[in-house]
């Protein structure tokens, strides 16, 4: 049976939970007059391949209704006598939600969870708040961050009116904690009251907005400044107070909407500083994606555990390989299925070039080629030409062997669900030792199975057809035999998928330790609904719409979609993993890479819409690891959240810029604005991120490097 879902895991599964959205074959059968495909008088005819149903996103869930605040006047006046600042913060943050059912709640929660951040949750409604919940008895504050759900955190009184679940003096301990501590507040969801204080906020325009919403500007304010000066922040599916600015307050803007002010920083009377959002936000949108790491960056002055950054790794399977042929008439062709030319190989490293050096952001970008060496020909000479060889693509292949990186992905993609070891050990080992005797440089730590079998997703039937869905029977049920050769071959990362519950993670960015053979560590991937046997924009089309039309399998769309409408459709999903901040590598296929015309493929139609999205909205750059980096990445960010989850937190000591922390875990820990001499740092925009090795009680004292 499927394990039940971890707590990240309900996020992700929620996106699936209100669509049908899959990836499917269509049922269909090979029949004669086979339209000739591109190039294929350079190679010879082999005999296509299937692979089963496997599920992907089609679009983020919609969002509930949005709530609307009741405004309130009549500030709480704060004290204003000084006591002295107390200079040690723990790196923790404090949310503060009215109870569990909260709308803003989820909110923060993924913010939070996506950058890795320990972070505690105090319910007002249930939850009085005390001077001993903010400070230790050493004087240490406990949390560098106070993340509100909204500014006044109001429930009905039980007579027509509303009151705060914070008494006055709940809200001045916390006002207190803020000034002793230095410590900065967000309020994610803001009206223009000013119970219990005023944010310099004014009435202005009010009302829901849907799916059409509203486009904010940025200021200039650097609160957002890893946003593109430029970029549109679309405001959907919230309640909105599109508010003034009293004039002559302590307050700059940060989101505007034409006249009306969206987002703002200010200084509260005894001098606090604070940042509000004037609308509503779910975890789905893409304004959270886009807004909830500078409200947390900025609360925390740049000084953290955890860090987010941004992500592109594009995997096209079966390279070598022949796939099944869908054509534009609905006819499926099984033998030979569609190959690759040298042509299309040629024109795939040229659309790559156009990429990196048509966008900044993805300047570095290398596609990941998981390949099957049972079709690669030995003898074809090293040679970007068509001619004088007996294989075209493996010449290519051979010539243009170190502009892509290369994933061992077994010699003949057999199914390994229920292979033998001797079996299982051939196809992975001999795999490599074709790859490299071809001169291509490959990873023998990474293995990418075959429609990922072996790792307990399949269907129990053997005569079912390719177009039912596996079943996910966890990753106990994986194949043994299988495990234990990868593991002697030396394989220590396995590809799993996200659309496989038992493959999902229970922390962002994370793996899976496998059950059976903990050395293995399962790093899942996001599948797209790109079908592996289309080549061209009319076969995707028809098989898109025969998913997702209203007249599909799994109707989703009000009408079939054009190319291009799908296009953009399903690169915004694509945009949405890489804004959240998602390190997976995306799917496709050989086939996706066919240069249907003169300098496109379906490949790099759907990663340049994606690229192009990404860059419109963000001015930081796109990282673009290759396979072991990223599978070590993900076994870094594994560990991490396993120390915050035990581990005593760091404490930032402003006196002496340091930040101290003693590990109960040996393995990995992430910290954004500081630095170590053991550390690995990345720069990345105004962030300095270091990735810690730690041990057991050890303790490292770092440099902090805050941010205003």
């Amino acid at each position: 049976m499927p394990r039940a879902l971890k707590p990240w895991e309900t996020a992700m599964a929620a996106r699936t939970k209100w669509i049908a959205s899959v990836l499917a074959t269509l049922t269909a059968v090979a029949f004669s007059g086979v339209l000739p495909a591109a190039g294929a008088a350079e190679d010879a005819a082999r005999p296509g391949h299937r692979h089963g149903l496997i599920r992907g996103d089609v679009a983020r869930p919609t969002p509930p209704a949005p709530p609307k605040l009741r405004v309130v006047n009549g500030p709480i006046k704060p004290r204003t006598s000084l006591t002295a600042a107390t200079d040690e913060v723990a790196l923790r943050v404090l949310v503060i939600a009215l109870d569990s059912a909260d709308f803003g709640l989820p909110t923060w929660k993924a913010v939070l969870d996506r950058i890795g951040s320990p972070y505690d949750v105090l319910t007002a409604r249930t939850e009085q708040l005390t001077a001993a919940r903010l400070v230790r008895p050493d004087g240490t504050g406990r949390y560098n961050a106070v993340l509100l759900t909204d500014n006044a955190l109001l429930q009905p009184d039980g007579s027509g009116g509303y009151v705060s679940a914070f008494d006055p003096a709940e809200w001045q301990a916390l006002w207190d904690y803020e000034r002793t501590h230095r410590v900065r507040q967000v309020s994610l969801y803001t009206s223009w009251g000013t119970f219990p204080e005023d944010y310099c906020l004014r009435p202005g325009i009010e009302g829901g907005v849907g799916a059409s919403g509203l486009n904010a500007t940025l200021t200039g304010s650097g609160v957002f400044d890893r946003l593109a000066p430029d970029a549109v922040v679309p405001i959907t599916f919230s309640y909105v107070y599109r508010s003034t600015l009293a004039p002559g307050c302590a307050a700059q803007p940060t989101l505007t909407v034409d006249d009306h002010v969206l987002g703002v920083v200010s200084t509260s009377t005894d001098g606090r500083e604070r940042a509000a959002l004037t609308f509503s936000s779910n975890e789905f949108l893409p304004q959270t994606d886009m807004l909830g790491y500078g409200l947390v960056r900025w609360a925390t002055r740049g000084v953290f555990t955890g860090e987010l950054r941004h992500w592109i790794n594009v995997d096209v399977d079966d390279w070598f390989n022949s796939t099944d042929h869908l054509y534009p008439d609905g006819h499926l062709e099984t033998d030979p299925g569609f190959r690759l030319s040298g042509t299309d190989a040629a024109g795939t490293n040229a659309q790559q070039n156009a990429v990196r050096s048509g966008y900044p952001a993805a300047a570095g970008f290398t596609l990941n080629l998981p390949y099957n060496g049972g079709d690669l020909t030995p003898n074809a000479p090293s040679r970007c030409s068509v001619t004088g060889t007996p294989d075209a693509l493996t010449s290519y292949s051979k010539c243009l062997a170190s502009n892509f990186r290369w994933v061992n992905h077994t010699v003949t993609h057999p199914e390994l669900n229920f292979t033998d070891y001797a079996t299982s050990r051939r196809e992975i080992a001999d795999n490599l030792t074709i790859g490299r005797q071809a001169g291509l440089t490959v990873p023998a730590d990474v293995l990418k199975t075959p429609a990922y079998s072996g790792l307990g997703v399949y269907n129990p039937d053997p005569d079912a057809p390719d177009t039912e869905p596996p079943v996910d029977f966890g990753l106990r049920a994986s194949n043994q035999a299988m495990l234990t050769a990868a593991a002697d071959v030396g394989v220590r990362y396995l590809h799993g998928n996200m659309s496989f519950a038992s493959h999902r993670p229970s922390c962002f960015n994370c793996g899976i330790r496998h059950p059976l053979r903990p050395e293995l560590l399962v790093v899942p991937d996001w599948p797209t609904n790109i079908g592996y046997q289309v080549t061209t924009p009319a076969e995707e089309t028809l098989l898109y719409n025969s998913l997702y039309g209203p007249n599909g399998r799994f109707p989703y769309h009000d009408h079939d979609l054009s190319y291009p409408e799908l296009l953009s459709y399903e690169s915004e999903v694509a945009l949405q993993h890489v804004m959240t901040g998602s390190a997976y590598s995306h799917t496709l296929h050989q086939g996706n890479l066919r240069q249907f015309s003169s300098g496109r493929s379906l490949t790099f139609d759907w990663l340049r819409a994606v690229v192009d999205r990404y860059s419109a909205r963000f001015a930081v750059p796109l990282r673009n690891p290759d396979w072991p980096s990223l599978a070590r990445y993900v076994d870094a960010r594994t560990s991490h959240f396993a120390e915050i989850r035990g581990g005593a937190d760091a404490v930032w000591d402003r006196s002496t810029n340091t930040v101290t922390r003693t590990s109960t875990t040996t393995g990995s820990l992430f910290l954004t604005g500081v630095t170590h001499p053991s550390g690995t740092t990345d720069r990345y925009g105004a962030d300095v991120i270091t990735q810690l090795p730690i041990t057991a009680g050890r303790t490292i004292v770092a440099t902090a490097v805050p941010r205003p």
